[in-house]
């Protein structure tokens, strides 16, 4: 399977904060979803996967070319990258209509129609100036203009923040309709991850600049699950011989204790008086980082 992004060992420092030895792949028809709490090096990592942030140790290549490397044509890379970060960048001074013009003049590749169609769908009117954007508007014109001229990779950082619950169903369609054709991939990070839940094939977790895991969609929306246990049953349910040692994770919550556990139908068989609940992305995470291993 082709790989359109393939990091490894990215490392970037700064004062206060280093991304160490991080890897991620995102092979094409897929959709790979980055969480990770505030300041855990999302960003960081996007801005070095496209260039725009030199790297103190790793490489990347990226539709497979290396955009660190000297003398390497971004112009030609990037006009297959749609990209949409977590600010509107384009001149308050703009207007929407001015916007397709800036993108007709730096992709050869621009299709103006859809440009145009994808802001009638978001309610973008051409005379409409950048200045009186709201958040999640900006976000909608970012993501016309990233889509219009044609890419086959979508690099998106928090591109559904600021849109209200029906407003990130209309964008997760439109991401899904990218995804019908053959050869495109998407790297999506977010916050909200009930967003990944609907669209991602694969979650990438960061936490202070390291992996903390990765993992398929469903092995953690339909195989994991959270038991609802007591302290007495913690033993029980590592001794029960269901799970790989180490594969339990625990976090204390009031008189109760919440196990994350790999397969839920199996902690059923074992502990049929244990509630198991089947876990989300952001259960999943939250345990991740703050459990212990039983």
């Amino acid at each position: 399977m082709e790989r359109l992004i393939r990091a490894e060992g990215l490392a970037k420092r700064y004062d206060g904060f280093a991304l160490e030895g991080l890897s991620l792949t995102v092979p094409a028809g897929t959709v790979v979803g980055l969480i990770g709490s505030n300041g855990s090096g999302k960003t960081t990592t996007l801005k070095a996967i496209l260039g725009m942030t030199a790297l103190d140790a790793g490489t990347v290549e990226l539709l497979g070319c290396d955009p660190h490397a000297p003398g390497a044509d971004l112009v030609a890379i990037k006009r297959r990258i749609g990209v949409v970060l977590d600010t509107c960048a384009f001149p308050v001074t703009m207007r929407v209509r001015d916007v397709g013009d800036l993108g007709k003049a730096a992709y050869r590749c621009w299709d103006p129609t859809e440009f145009e169609r994808l802001c009638e769908r978001f309610g973008l009117t051409p005379k409409k100036p950048v200045k009186g954007l709201s958040r999640g508007m900006g976000m909608k014109l970012s993501l016309a203009f990233a889509l219009a001229h044609r890419p086959d990779l979508l690099v998106l950082d928090e591109a559904t923040a600021g849109l209200d619950p029906l407003a990130r169903d209309e964008v997760l369609d439109l991401l899904r309709g990218f995804m019908e054709e053959e050869g495109h991939a998407i790297l999506m990070s977010t916050h909200i991850t009930t967003d990944l839940e609907k669209i991602a094939d694969e979650v990438v977790c960061i936490d202070e600049g390291r992996l903390a895991f990765s993992a398929p969609k469903d092995a953690i929306c339909d195989d994991a699950g959270i038991a609802r246990c007591r302290t007495a049953d913690l033993e029980r349910l590592a001794s029960s011989g269901a799970f790989a040692a180490g594969s339990l994770r625990a976090l204390p919550r009031g008189m109760a204790v919440d196990v994350l556990v790999p397969d839920r139908f199996a902690c059923a068989r074992a502990l049929p008086d244990v509630a198991v609940d089947r876990a989300s992305i952001e259960d999943y995470m939250t345990i991740m980082l703050k459990g212990e291993a039983l």
